[in-house]
């Protein structure tokens, strides 16, 4: 632990305190202090000028990351046996109906995203209470909920992602690792910033994007200057 606290304390040395750094310095910055051997997770975190306690000011949307995470996702499809095979076939690592949900219903959860065909729904939805809290719940609004099964497992797989909003106002995602090249972080960034402001609830008046800060798993965190972006 000591040795890890004087890389971070060198790693933090290198952060000026109150600047906004371009999104080309945050970058390059960010993986010159880097100090782990594990490829650690690169976040984006932008903070709302959103009321987190109203509704109609939820920011929630979903995205295709040119690069993608960098993330290995494991999905789940519930489908018909029909659509089994052709789910599978896509990538899904498991497909199936009743007997997933019987199985989920014992505490098994080990996936990261869940398909579903609209005909499920009804019977996904007695899961709810275990889904719902892991952001597990397949929905349409996400695009997870479709008939078309194979096409949402190839989104997921080329790096589709689902974002919203918390009860902070902070919209915080995964949009890379510190292997990625600075290039591909930046478009990655660009593409989710993008996406978060064409969805500026209408209702919201005056700034609506007060900070926005990336950081890796291990690294203090860098403010980025919105004009960068």
């Amino acid at each position: 632990m000591g040795k890890a606290g004087k890389k971070y304390r060198a790693a933090i040395e290198r952060v000026e305190p109150g600047r906004l750094y371009s999104i080309e310095e945050a970058l390059t910055l960010l993986k010159e202090i880097a100090f782990t051997r594990f490829n650690e997770t690169v976040e984006f975190i932008v903070n709302l000028g959103i009321d987190p306690r109203k509704s109609d000011q939820m920011v929630r949307g979903t995205v295709s990351l040119p690069h993608g995470t960098g993330k290995k996702v494991k999905i789940l499809a519930f489908c018909k046996p029909d659509q089994e095979e052709e789910a599978l076939a896509a990538g899904a690592e498991y497909a199936g109906g009743a007997d997933l949900v019987e199985k989920i219903k014992g505490g098994w959860v080990d996936f990261d995203v869940a398909v579903a065909e609209k005909s499920m729904m009804r019977d996904i939805s007695r899961l709810g209470k275990i889904l719902g809290p892991r952001g597990l719940m397949p929905s349409p609004k996400a695009g997870t909920v479709t008939d078309d099964i194979p096409g949402a497992i190839n989104e997921l797989k080329a790096g589709k992602i689902e974002f919203k909003s918390n009860k902070y106002g902070d919209v915080q995602v995964a949009i890379g690792k510190i292997a990625f090249s600075p290039e591909q972080l930046k478009e990655n960034i660009l593409c989710l910033y993008q996406e978060i402001v064409r969805l500026r609830p209408a209702v919201v008046k005056g700034r609506y994007i007060n900070k926005i800060t990336i950081c890796a798993s291990m690294s203090p965190s860098l403010t980025l200057d919105v004009a960068s972006l």
